[in-house]
């Protein structure tokens, strides 16, 4: 299926069923009064987080979502049919924005969150509404109200621990492979990823975090150049970027720190919050080299670009070092769920212990 994370909609909600004006017309009853119900509520639109959705391919053939009006009132003070609400199913992680407005509506992030887009018509009131002492035939209802009419724009965020970012080429794919049970594409060519795919690494029992895998960036990719920065919005998410290096350019005349430097620069230019995130060095491929060579490129890169923060070395496609990566990977995911909601501040200590193991 294909891969579609923007999409636009209309929604109108029903309008409210009028008040009904009616008299109660009955033999030996000659002075019956007003006996006209109220109008039935217009149906209202909900979007409902789905997790057998994951992408919003859908929207491109149905873009129209109308729910039914209420029913008008009836003689008998009978109340009209309320019209029933509409529930659209949206993939986890969605964005809902008014396109007119440009506010954003709500996020659901979670399996079963409903969002109400579209609020239905109130309900018009029959004459028997406005009997009073004084006025005991009131000729006098009131209309229900028009529904709620809205286009929206859905844009779809993927949800994901880890994402991976990196040049073309660079193993990203190729490292979602070894693992996890995702298999996206993975060729000699740049641009083989096209579209974002999602793989849960699982550590052990019950100690897993999923890994998001986008298509490379190239420099200009901020102007346009390449896939742009279309697909960056996927890592807004993320706990936590690993910038993959191939350590093993195919020309030797490269240079690796300024590449990732490029890298950054383009990372910066989309969101400086996004730059701002967490990111661990991971050299990839570092099995087309001998032991001597990878220890010298890497000293070389993290003393130009001087980095003070995590660094791995690993092989995507034999495993090498993908294990202890992983390890350290879910102990920090672990620390960072601790610190953030205040709890066992005793084992802070202990998952860092953790961390500088790996």
């Amino acid at each position: 299926m294909k891969f579609v994370d923007e999409a636009y909609i209309d929604v109108a909600a029903g309008k409210g069923g009028d008040g009904c004006l009616s008299f109660r017309r009955e033999k030996f009853i000659p002075f019956g009064g007003p006996d006209g119900g109220d109008g039935g509520d217009g149906g209202s639109i909900y979007l409902q987080a789905d997790t057998a959705l994951n992408t919003l391919v859908d929207f491109r053939y149905k873009r129209m979502f109308r729910a039914p009006s209420g029913q008008s009132g009836m003689g008998n003070q009978r109340t009209g049919k309320s019209g029933e609400d509409i529930c659209v199913s949206v993939p986890v992680g969605t964005l809902v924005f008014d396109v007119e407005t440009e506010e954003c509506l709500g996020d659901l992030v979670e399996a079963g969150q409903k969002l109400l887009v579209a609020q239905g018509g109130f309900h018009g009131l029959g004459n028997i509404r406005f009997r009073s002492s004084i006025n005991r035939a009131p000729r006098r209802i009131s209309l229900g109200s028009p529904g709620e009419a809205r286009r929206l724009k859905l844009e779809l965020q993927v949800l994901a621990d880890v994402g991976l970012l990196g040049y073309p080429n660079a193993g990203k794919s190729t490292l979602i492979r070894a693992v996890s049970a995702a298999r996206p594409k993975v060729a000699d060519y740049p641009f083989t990823t096209l579209y974002p795919s999602l793989g849960v690494v699982k550590v052990e029992d019950h100690r897993s975090f999923v890994m998001a895998d986008i298509p490379g960036l190239i420099e200009g990719a901020a102007d346009g150049a390449g896939l742009g920065i279309r697909f960056l919005k996927h890592l807004s998410r993320t706990h936590l970027l690993l910038h993959l290096i191939d350590i093993a350019p195919l020309d030797p005349a490269v240079d690796i720190a300024d590449e990732a430097r490029k890298l950054l620069l383009e990372l910066e230019k989309y969101s400086e919050d996004l730059a701002q995130r967490e990111r661990w060095l991971v050299f990839n491929k570092t099995d087309l080299l001998l032991p001597e060579e990878v220890d010298e490129r890497i000293a070389q890169v993290t003393e130009s670009l001087d980095w003070q923060g995590e660094i791995f070395e690993v092989s995507a496609i034999s495993g090498a070092g993908c294990r202890a990566l992983c390890q350290a990977i879910m102990q920090h995911l672990e620390y960072q769920a601790t610190v953030m909601t205040g709890e066992n501040e005793d084992a802070d200590d202990d998952v860092e212990d953790a961390r500088r193991f790996f």
